[in-house]
């Protein structure tokens, strides 16, 4: 890790948080640096979270991204992503949300959850995964991309972190024992229209599978996930565009209902 590398990293932070902020887009990045490894890439997303945190934000949990067929069929890529979730995104379902403040917004369906301790190592089993979750709901997540267009690489992604904006949370239940949530059905309508469906088991076979898989890429760069944070398992469904003077919703069978006014 030479000193240029340090100071591109440190630049193309500061290049996508002014996009977002500005709602100016910029060139992806593996146009300009081809063969953009990973590696880099999620250095680049520490660089920008660390600067929105010596900012004031807080870290309340993280988000793995790509994690079904459809998404990964979507976005060209055959390996999930991950991203940092911050205080400032996470909004209450039932609240309203100006598509003016984001730039190319899409919105997808998740199960998440609320972790009741900790959740760290390499070889984290689905048994553990299950036993260290409180909570788990519906969520809905904005995704937004401060580049040009969609068409991006998975480094690309998580360069701009894993593409969240925001995360709409519903009521949050207690994980019971007895629910197979890979076979959660879910129902997304957009004014009351339903567009979308799909089933838990979208998700790398089951959500569950989202957070060891996410305990052991975080492992490799010395964090963990850790009691009380939020997690998001991806999406059972491709992306879908958010619009103005819309409502969102989603529902399942056994998990409360999720709703986001969008103006």
């Amino acid at each position: 890790m030479d000193e240029q590398e340090d100071r591109w990293i440190a630049a193309t932070a500061s290049a996508l948080l002014a996009a977002e902020y500005e709602r100016v887009p910029i060139d992806a990045l593996t146009t300009r640096q081809v063969g953009l490894s990973l590696e880099t890439a999620y250095r680049v997303q520490k660089a920008a979270v660390a600067r929105r945190i010596a900012a004031g934000a807080l870290v309340v949990g993280h988000k793995a991204g790509v994690t079904s067929q459809a998404m990964q069929e979507q976005m060209g890529v055959d390996e999930p992503d991950s991203g940092v979730l911050l205080d400032d995104m996470v909004l209450a379902t039932g609240s309203t949300l100006a598509r003016c403040v984001l730039m190319q917004p899409r919105v997808e369906a998740e199960i998440a959850f609320r972790l009741g301790c900790d959740l760290a190592g390499p070889n984290v089993s689905l048994d553990e995964a299950q036993a260290a979750v409180k909570e788990v709901f519906l969520a809905l997540e904005v995704i937004d991309t401060r580049f040009t267009s969609w068409r991006l690489t998975v480094a690309d992604s998580i360069a701009d972190n894993a593409s969240c904006a925001r995360v709409v949370t519903g009521p949050m239940v207690p994980l019971s024992a007895d629910m197979d949530l890979a076979a959660e059905p879910l129902v997304v309508s957009v004014d009351g229209t339903a567009v979308a469906t799909g089933e838990g088991r979208a998700v790398l076979g089951d959500p569950l599978r989202a957070l060891t898989w996410l305990a052991g890429r975080l492992h490799r760069s010395g964090d963990g996930l850790r009691a009380g944070q939020l997690v998001l398992a991806g999406a059972v469904h491709a992306s879908l565009p958010l619009n103005a003077r819309s409502t969102v919703r989603a529902r399942s069978s056994h998990l409360p209902p999720v709703e986001l006014h969008v103006r």
